[in-house]
């Protein structure tokens, strides 16, 4: 997550949507960045509005919005499933080392998911606990130049995005059959994306 405080901006910061590129080109202008550990980094739109959000508006202040990125939720999958592939990982209960990616995926829809497919969910990052989008402004993964010219307008200076953190380029393949399942159990991430392939989402 990083605030910037005289724009009225909180970026929060999606699991694997570029976020160590986007933290990288904007750190000079932060005002606060939380890196550690992982469950401040990645702090949620409900956890920013419970915790944070009172923090950063004082006295007559206009509210600081949020934005975020959003993936395409089998791609979204595919890139944990690759980042843990990662040699240095061989042996950790995290690792998808020898695993398929239908064996990855499947694992994440089990009642008890291992540690390497303990994952949460785009949907419920950017939504309240009914189901509403809690983020004023979000944006697709694969249009990362539209999220770019929207920092450059709130920020006011070019903003250059580098190839960061980026996971191994294994091929993944999902089965029908499971992208089925994988659907209908994660309807709203679904959902979400398939509106923002209309443009970005803005609410408030």
């Amino acid at each position: 997550m990083m605030i910037f405080y005289k724009e009225r901006l909180a970026y929060l910061a999606v699991p694997k949507t570029g976020t160590t590129s986007i933290e990288h080109a904007l750190q000079h202008r932060a005002s606060m960045i939380l890196r550690d550990p992982p469950g401040l980094k990645h702090t949620n739109a409900r956890r920013y509005e419970r915790r944070f959000r009172a923090l950063f508006e004082p006295g007559d202040l206009s509210p600081v919005e949020t934005v975020a990125v959003f993936r395409e939720p089998i791609s979204w999958l595919s890139s944990w499933y690759r980042y843990r592939q990662r040699d240095i990982l061989k042996g950790h209960p995290n690792s998808t080392f020898g695993l398929s990616f239908d064996q990855f995926v499947e694992a994440y829809l089990g009642e008890t998911r291992p540690p390497y497919a303990d994952l949460g969910s785009q949907g419920r990052f950017v939504t309240d606990d009914n189901g509403e989008l809690l983020v004023q402004h979000l944006f697709q993964f694969e249009d990362l130049p539209i999220f770019v010219r929207f920092l450059e307008n709130r920020l006011g200076e070019p903003v250059q995005l580098e190839k960061r953190n980026i996971s191994a380029a294994t091929p993944v393949n999902l089965s029908d059959e499971l992208e089925q399942e994988l659907r209908r159990a994660y309807p709203l991430d679904f959902q979400i994306h398939a509106a923002l392939s209309e443009g970005p989402l803005s609410i408030g």
